[in-house]
């Protein structure tokens, strides 16, 4: 965090499969070269194949530098999400979801 108090966050939006996941990391790549950050938040609910997340896809969105996590509906497209999701760190989930849904 910088002197003046102020929070550098980076927030990407949705990320959606293989291809993705490349612009990401392109992207961060990129932008690391002249900006700092001191958060960077990521949309993942379709990061993998375009459906959900798994805990390989998780993985490499950490390596990545990607802080938090934010998710939607899809993030249970993938048949192991809802037994994995406590492998999950920094994954964040709708506080909106009904009852009933993990």
């Amino acid at each position: 965090m910088r002197n003046n108090k102020t929070l550098e966050v980076l927030f990407i939006g949705d990320i959606v499969g293989r291809s993705g996941r490349r612009s990401a990391s392109l992207a961060l790549k990129e932008l690391s070269e002249t900006a700092s950050f001191d958060l960077v938040i990521a949309n993942v609910e379709n990061s993998a194949s375009g459906f959900g997340i798994t805990l390989n896809v998780y993985k490499e969105l950490r390596k990545l530098g990607i802080d938090f996590m934010t998710s939607g509906n899809h993030i249970w497209d993938k048949k192991d999400t809802e037994k994995e999701i406590e492998k999950y760190e920094n994954v964040i989930r709708p506080a909106n979801y009904p009852d009933g849904v993990p």
